[in-house]
């Protein structure tokens, strides 16, 4: 019981300073803290699977791909026009809507898990293996799983090119 608040602590934390940082560099490499609190929740869960998974896609590939995508824009640390210690609510525009929403958020979670039926009534679950789900992720599943990897392929090639500076900017429309 001691290792699951140690990893809930962490990833609440962590979570909580990705949304806190003003450097989005330490945002992405909190982030990769959190995955890694969650994947020891799922090893506590006797979910090996989900742990391995949350480790190597999302921590290994897509926060990876978050970090380079990051310091290849060069994007710098985040200059605020509000005093960070202001109540959401009290801040202008945008922020108001996303702190409604964050309270939307909170009352449909609640609503969603008293409501939802005891897992009794669903009847037995089919036993789920690696096996099983790599037969339909690579048969079923082929073609939306080769649209995603083109997709991210076509993201990383727009990310490039609106990185890339122009290095003769005004010869560019003399052609």
């Amino acid at each position: 019981m001691t290792l699951f608040y140690l990893f809930a602590a962490l990833a609440v934390v962590s979570s909580l300073l990705v949304i806190a940082q003003r450097n989005p560099i330490y945002s992405v490499l909190l982030l990769i803290a959190s995955f890694g609190a969650l994947s020891g929740l799922y090893v506590l869960l006797e979910a090996p699977f989900a742990a391995v998974i949350q480790i190597i896609v999302y921590a290994g590939a897509i926060m990876v791909l978050f970090l380079f995508v990051v310091m290849l824009l060069n994007a710098p640390q985040e200059d605020t026009e509000y005093d960070v210690r202001v109540h959401p609510l009290m801040r202008p525009g945008p922020l108001k809507f996303g702190a409604a929403l964050a309270v939307l958020l909170a009352v449909e979670l609640v609503w969603a898990l008293s409501s939802a039926p005891p897992a009794s009534a669903f009847g037995p679950l089919p036993e789920i293996t690696v096996t099983t789900i790599g037969r339909t992720l690579f048969t079923t599943y082929a073609f939306p799983f080769e649209v995603t990897s083109l997709l991210i392929l076509v993201a990383m090639v727009g990310a490039v090119l609106m990185a890339r500076r122009e290095e003769h900017s005004g010869e560019r429309g003399k052609r």
